[in-house]
């Protein structure tokens, strides 16, 4: 069934990357961009479930979307995600770095990092910087990070990075959530001039499988009770959609949108200090070139 969008057709001609698309928000966010006529490409980890939602898009738009498979806390999936987007995909629109997770015990990725920030700051902020290119090569483009309310209680510790030392599920989050919009009003500041945007957003507290892996004791306990007064998958998706389309926001940049609207984020988001000192470390953990340059000719 075709989801009841006023701007059918806004986004025709355009192509869209949505990481982390086989369920939720991701999901969502993609089929709500199909319905407005996008170009849709999607990924995930799992090959039946990655499928499984590109025929429901090909169902809903009447259009096949292009699907990717790929584990993004891994380095080497990344890239090779990236150059099978190059290959595959003549232009791109606009990324939107969707994927994510919570992991309550420490879990260590193929490549040493700690999952929850390898997953939810290290895979977009190489994804992007891997496809920065291909995505100023258009007339405008657009990269959208799904971030949280969450960074309102992050910190990013430079003297614990990967918590080694003293691991908490929920710092690990809040500190990934926190990385998020920090990597994006850098990111943003980087790009000013070309013509490339980026935003982040608060999708709302969403009922989806989000944490289910390795929930915490709250988790398990609240959650049940609160499933009823979550947002769906589509309500939590509407912000992704509205700053991947709105023509309103084809200037606007490094902004953190919450119900699709503008708000500010917490006050350790705008160190613009240590926003630099993530991008550097951040490029050294994934061999990126230090940066002495703008984003965009990394």
């Amino acid at each position: 069934m075709r989801q009841d969008h006023p701007h059918r057709g806004l986004m025709t001609g355009k192509t869209v990357l949505v990481t982390g698309a086989s369920g939720g928000i991701g999901r969502a966010t993609a089929l709500g961009l199909a319905d407005l006529g996008a170009h849709v490409a999607i990924t995930g980890r799992d090959r039946a479930r990655v499928l499984d939602a590109a025929r429901q898009i090909g169902s809903a738009s009447g259009v096949s979307a292009d699907v990717f498979v790929a584990d993004l806390s891994s380095q080497s999936e990344v890239r090779r995600l990236a150059a099978e987007v190059l290959e595959r995909l003549p232009r791109l629109d606009v990324l939107v770095n969707n994927v994510g997770g919570y992991w309550n015990t420490r879990h260590a990725t193929v490549d040493g990092l700690e999952h929850t920030f390898a997953l939810n700051h290290v895979a977009p902020f190489l994804l992007t910087n891997l496809l920065l290119e291909h995505l100023m090569s258009g007339d405008a483009a657009r990269v959208v990070t799904v971030s949280s309310n969450a960074q309102a209680l992050g910190r990013i510790d430079f003297d614990d990075l990967q918590g080694n030392e003293d691991y908490s599920g929920a710092r690990a989050y809040n500190q990934s959530k926190l990385g998020n919009v920090l990597f994006t009003y850098e990111l943003a500041r980087r790009l000013r001039g070309t013509s490339v945007t980026a935003n982040a957003l608060h999708p709302g507290v969403v009922n989806t499988s989000f944490g289910g892996e390795d929930p915490s004791r709250v988790q398990r306990v609240l959650v049940p009770v609160l499933r009823p007064l979550m947002r769906s998958p589509t309500q939590g998706a509407a912000t992704s959609i509205h700053l991947a389309s709105a023509p309103t926001l084809v200037e606007m940049t490094g902004l953190f949108f919450a119900r699709s609207k503008p708000k500010r984020s917490s006050p350790r988001s705008y160190d613009t200090a240590v926003a630099a000192r993530l991008w550097q470390v951040s490029a050294k953990l994934t061999g990126l070139p230090l940066p002495d340059t703008p984003a965009g000719r990394i």
